[in-house]
């Protein structure tokens, strides 16, 4: 446990200003001893702005929890950089190698670069998360611009763990109630935070938690709150999570803003996972996980389980999801919870998923109902490769070519999985697909699957799905396949367009 009267004595270094416009830019000097990215560099209205390194998945190979850390092999390095700013900027990105073409996502925000041998120019408009993309996936750089701090602690405040500018090694911290944690923009703090049973707890800042110290499993995540109430989590920066990277179990009253989510590579390494939790809000956020990206769950313990807790009031919007492995935004595969009801998914760009971008998975007992997707914006890529389950630790990703792979856009299916805890499945009740765009040139199928008679889904309504624009008013449009045990999917006319 760390000291509540923890200073950094590094707190006072300057961070950088630039103005343009009358609009000012604000960074901090990369601390010393940071391995920075050697495949480009940043600039935001002319200012320079640190880019760093970060390690991700280079290809979807997984193992269920084997035991043992992924192969190095199986990864490669990414870029990211950071800063503030309170208008309209333009970012100069440069890069080391030569490229043939660049994407801007999410692409829903319209930028057009403009490109000068190796010099990558445009506008942001305003604070979010972009990916600037050469050439495809690999070797990615990641841009997350923040809105000015206001309220922000300072250093000696009462309750405060306060970390300025540089590199910091603490091991684990133990959150107490009432307790602040401050990450300073241009600080490092190497930790895995977590707590239980507290109240009133805040993890704020605009610098980096990295967890990559901790060997797979023994940090617990980047952040774990386990049974607290009124929590806040805003503007970090999470790097390499040993497992799931921020997991609230049992919480009541929580919100998490501007938190970034990057180097996530590990095996089972998902972005938030919300299990038996209610009013939980999530927003303005950037995830890149290798699992799953934004979940809920219901989970079932042996001891100290939380799974008569329901899942309720939990909305989750503007954000910007690219998910290496799994599901980008799911329900399950866990539902141990009487119910998982009031949920909605509004305003949410999913810029990569290799298998499935929207799904419930529902492998217990809970009451699924009253589930909202809305205004949801899918990109999906010429060519995706294929999800492989890894059968030997030292086998190759190596796919058959010949045999295309698509990902699937909607999926729900009521069927107990070897996570399940429950003797008795579940039902689905009422979910709405509303303004769900896709753009690319395959077409994302979609299933249906309901587990017996009384078991079943219902009440499951589609509007203004469009793919590159058009209208899909029909099963057969979409794709969609639905068995015995479900009701067909009603198709909704709206005025909608995109």
């Amino acid at each position: 446990m760390v000291s509540r009267n923890l200073i950094s004595a590094s707190m006072l270094l300057a961070a950088g200003f630039g103005t343009c416009l009358g609009q000012t830019v604000l960074s901090w000097p990369a601390p010393d001893g940071e391995k920075l990215s050697e495949d480009y560099t940043v600039r935001v209205n002319g200012q320079a702005v640190p880019v760093y390194s970060c390690r991700v998945s280079a290809f979807p190979l997984n193992q269920v929890w084997p035991g043992y850390q992924r192969p190095m092999d199986q990864t490669e390095l990414a870029s990211f950089a950071y800063w503030g700013m309170s208008g309209p900027v333009t970012v100069e990105v440069s890069a080391k190698r030569a490229f043939q073409s660049v994407a801007v996502r999410p692409t829903s925000r319209g930028i057009k670069p403009a490109i000068k041998g190796r010099v990558i120019t445009f506008r942001l408009p305003k604070a979010g998360q972009v990916t600037v993309e050469l050439d495809g996936t690999h070797y990615a750089l990641h841009l997350f611009a923040d809105p000015p701090e206001t309220g922000a602690p300072k250093a000696g405040d009462a309750n405060v763990l306060y970390f300025g500018p540089g590199v910091h090694r603490l091991g684990k911290i133990t959150l107490q109630s009432g307790q602040t944690v401050y990450v300073a923009g241009g600080a490092v703090v190497y930790t895995a935070i977590g707590g239980r049973g507290l109240t009133g707890v805040r993890i704020l800042g605009r610098g980096i938690i990295d967890t990559s110290e901790f060997p797979r499993g023994q940090g617990g995540g980047s952040i774990r709150l386990t049974d607290c109430t009124d929590a806040k989590i805003d503007g970090v920066i999470l790097r390499d999570s040993d497992s799931w990277g921020l997991t609230l179990s049992g919480c009541k009253n929580v919100t998490i803003s501007r938190v970034k989510e990057i180097g996530f590579w590990r095996y089972n390494s998902d972005g938030i996972d919300t299990c038996n939790s209610q009013d939980v809000t999530i927003r303005d956020s950037f995830v890149r996980s290798f699992d799953d990206s934004i979940v809920l769950k219901g989970l079932k313990g042996r001891q100290q389980s939380f799974d008569d807790r329901p899942v309720r009031n939990y909305r989750a919007s503007n954000l910007v999801l690219w998910c290496d492995w799994g599901r980008a935004l799911e329900i399950g595969a866990e539902t141990s919870t009487p119910e998982i009801a009031d949920v909605v998914f509004r305003d949410i760009d999913i810029i990569r998923t290799n298998f499935i971008a929207m799904d419930i998975q529902h492998g217990d007992r809970a009451a699924v109902h009253d589930i909202h997707f809305e205004n949801i914006r899918v990109e999906v890529d010429d060519v995706s490769p294929r999800p492989v389950i890894q059968k030997a630790r030292d086998e190759k990703y190596a796919p058959d070519p010949s045999v295309p792979w698509v990902p699937q856009l909607f999926v729900i299916i009521i069927k107990p999985t070897s996570y399940s805890k429950d003797q008795q499945a579940g039902t689905v009740r009422g979910v709405f697909l509303k303004d769900i765009f896709v753009t690319g040139k395959p077409t994302m199928g979609s299933s249906l699957t309901g587990f017996d008679a009384e078991h079943d889904a219902r009440g499951i309504s589609i509007e203004n799905l469009r793919f590159n624009g058009r209208p899909i008013t029909s099963a057969e449009a979409a794709q969609l396949k639905v068995n015995n045990f479900a009701e067909p999917v009603r198709f909704v006319a709206s005025a909608g367009k995109r």
